[in-house]
């Protein structure tokens, strides 16, 4: 049953959400000097901005929406999930804790980005350049780079926050589908990983046609299993600053549970200057812990189908 819970995600998470408990596991005992922010404290809230919900959300992504909605309830946190629609004005983008942006077809991909312009392209790039996490899938974050260019139609500009292209070689032209594994390689995010969850390895699903080549801006990590970016070079995804841009749909937080975390815990940092523990025996804040033992069962029951050796902590 465990391969079920991690192959759909939305059954994973609405089953899981009716066992799931805080602080039912022991904590380490590295972590006998942490702080835990306190789960029953009404004081924290967090806006999870939700990037075209109605344009943006192939593959379930809208499951990292989901994900990060229900661990925050389940810590005693408030939320808000606010759809940044076409609508939206860049007041609303200011109001956001977490980004959350999902896959396209390129027909949507062109839509949104006659929309995303002035005030409200500044705003995204305003909060991203001010450490706001995010978290990018696919389409979105090919709109973050410079530019997408599709395989039929006229090249997609994007905003330039992430220093990459993306170019679709063509209809003829292999799409890039299957299980993908990832070692994180971005320095700061894989060490802070490590620390919450003793691994800095995820897990995902990709499907995409275009092909992403890296600038001057760090990788998200290394393809263990899988094509990733654009299947020559190793690389997946790319980071800068707290923003995540993946091609790893499944959706992705579900099966990375502590990926889910830091960015919840980088987002209460950020707005309540609250220090976080980074390491063990740090003397500083940490969000308590979740019991994720159907999450790390699944995800052992995938590196097993994927025949990887890759360490698991539960």
């Amino acid at each position: 049953m465990p391969q079920i819970f991690f192959w759909v995600g939305e059954y994973y998470l609405l089953i899981s959400g009716a066992i799931a408990s805080v602080k039912t596991r022991d904590r380490p005992s590295e972590y006998s000097c942490v702080k835990f922010l306190d789960m029953n404290n009404d004081k924290f809230a967090l806006t999870i901005g939700w990037l075209y919900p109605t344009l943006m959300s192939t593959y379930g992504d809208r499951g990292n929406v989901i994900c990060l909605q229900r661990r925050c309830q389940w810590r005693g946190y408030d939320v808000n999930i606010l759809p940044l629609e076409r609508d939206a004005t860049a007041e609303d983008i200011h109001k956001v804790d977490i980004l959350v942006g999902g896959g396209a077809q390129d027909r949507q991909q062109e839509i949104v980005m006659r929309d995303l312009q002035g005030s409200k392209a500044e705003a995204i790039k305003s909060i991203i350049n001010a450490g706001i996490p995010g978290v990018f899938t696919c389409g979105a974050p090919q709109l973050l780079g410079h530019y997408y260019e599709p395989a039929l139609g006229k090249r997609i500009q994007g905003l330039g926050l992430f220093d990459f292209v993306s170019v679709h070689p063509g209809e003829n032209a292999r799409r890039c589908i299957g299980n993908l594994v990832v070692e994180v390689t971005a320095s700061r995010l894989a060490q802070e990983l490590t620390a919450m969850s003793g691994t800095p390895y995820l897990i995902g699903f990709e499907n995409h046609g275009g092909r992403t080549k890296l600038g001057n801006v760090e990788a998200l990590g290394r393809v263990v299993s899988g094509l990733g970016n654009n299947g020559e070079d190793g690389t997946e995804g790319a980071f800068y600053r707290n923003a995540i841009a993946t091609y790893s749909h499944g959706p992705l937080l579900p099966k990375n549970p502590a990926l889910a975390d830091w960015l919840i815990q980088t987002a209460l940092k950020l707005k309540y200057q609250q220090e976080i523990a980074t390491s063990p025996g740090a003397n500083s804040w940490a969000i308590p812990p979740i019991d994720d033992t159907l999450a790390t069962r699944a995800r052992v029951a995938m590196f097993k189908k994927l025949r990887l050796s890759i360490p698991v902590t539960a």
